[in-house]
C-alpha cells in the first residue's frame, strides 16, 4: 500500500496540552465470556494525534474500540471522549467508527448512498438532515466512490464494502475517527484509496485511533503506537522496531517487554449509538 503524500510534511507528535484530550481511557476492563479481555487499559488521545493499535490476534485491540464505542459494555474504569464521560451525553455525532467486520455493509439490501446515508441517523432519530445527499456525496468522493453510490452495496467487492463504511463514518464530519483494521483483507486500490483518505483527514485534524496488524505504508502517517499484549498496554510511543517474524500473526511488536499479564469474569454484548448491524 503506497499513500500518496506528495510535499506535505510528515505528522509529527502532538504536544501535551492542559485542554481536555480527545480520548482519554483509565483502568479500563472489560469481560466476555467469563474471561478478562482487558486488564486496566490507560490511553490519552490529544486532538490531532493519529495514533495505531498494534498487537497480536487476541490481545484485545477489537475489544477495546468496541467498549469505546459502546458495542462491548466496560466492566470497570473510567472513558471520556472529547471531554465528555462515556454515557447518554456521549457526543457521538463528532464520533465516526469503522467495525472490522462487513456485517453492516456486505450482504444489506441497500444502495451504497443509503447506507452511508445510514450514518447520519442516531440512537434518537431515524430522520436524516435536509443536506444529507451532498453531505453523502461529500464522503463517497472522499473515498472514491462517488461513481457507485446508486450501486447495491452487495454487489461490490470487499475493500469497496469497507470504504462504504468508511465513507458512513466520514459523513459525521467526525472530529475522532475510531477504525477497526481497515486494511484488513482488502484489495490494494481499496487499501490505496484508504491511505489518502487518511491523509487528508491528517491534514485537516482529525484525531484518529486505527488498530492495525501492521503499519506498512501508515507509518509515515502515524504519531503514535499502542501495544496490547493480554489486554493491557505493554508500549506507547514511537513505533517498535520491526523484528525477523514481524509479519507472523502471532508476532507480539514488542521485543523485550515484560511477558504476559494474568487474567481473570463475565459480561454480554449491548447497544451502541452507531447504526451497525454486525
Amino acid at each position: 500500500m503506497h499513500a500518496t503524500t506528495g510535499t506535505a510534511a510528515p505528522p509529527t507528535a502532538v504536544p501535551a496540552s492542559t485542554a481536555a484530550p480527545v480520548l482519554d481511557v483509565r483502568g479500563l476492563t472489560t469481560h466476555l465470556g467469563g474471561q478478562q479481555i482487558l486488564g486496566g487499559v490507560d490511553l490519552r488521545i490529544e486532538q490531532g494525534e493519529v495514533v495505531a493499535l498494534l498487537g497480536t490476534n487476541g490481545s484485545g485491540k477489537s475489544t477495546l474500540v468496541r467498549t469505546l464505542v459502546r458495542a462491548v459494555p466496560a466492566s470497570g474504569g473510567t472513558v471520556s471522549i472529547l471531554g465528555t464521560p462515556l454515557g447518554q451525553r456521549t457526543p457521538w455525532h463528532r464520533v465516526g467508527y469503522v467495525p472490522q467486520r462487513l456485517g453492516a455493509a456486505g450482504g444489506v439490501p441497500a444502495t451504497v448512498r443509503e447506507i452511508v446515508a445510514s450514518g447520519l441517523l442516531g440512537p434518537r432519530t431515524l430522520r436524516k438532515p435536509r443536506d444529507w445527499r451532498p453531505r453523502v456525496d461529500a464522503a463517497l468522493t472522499e473515498v472514491g466512490l462517488l461513481h457507485r453510490r446508486d450501486q447495491a452495496v452487495a454487489d461490490l467487492s470487499g475493500g469497496q464494502q469497507r470504504r462504504v463504511l468508511i465513507a458512513r463514518a466520514l459523513v459525521r464530519d467526525p472530529e475522532l475517527l475510531i477504525l477497526d483494521e481497515p486494511v484488513a483483507g482488502v484489495d490494494q486500490p481499496s487499501q490505496e484509496a484508504f491511505a489518502r483518505t487518511l491523509e487528508l483527514l491528517v491534514a485537516r485534524g482529525v484525531t484518529i485511533l486505527v488498530v492495525l496488524h501492521e503499519l506498512g505504508e501508515l507509518e509515515g502517517l502515524i504519531t503514535r503506537t499502542v501495544v496490547l499484549r493480554h489486554g493491557t498496554v505493554v508500549h506507547d510511543g514511537p513505533a517498535p522496531r520491526a523484528a525477523r517474524g514481524h509479519d507472523d500473526p502471532d508476532h507480539d511488536h514488542v521485543h523485550a517487554h515484560e511477558g504476559p499479564q494474568t487474567l481473570p469474569p463475565a459480561v454480554v454484548l449491548t447497544d451502541h449509538p452507531f447504526c451497525e448491524t454486525d
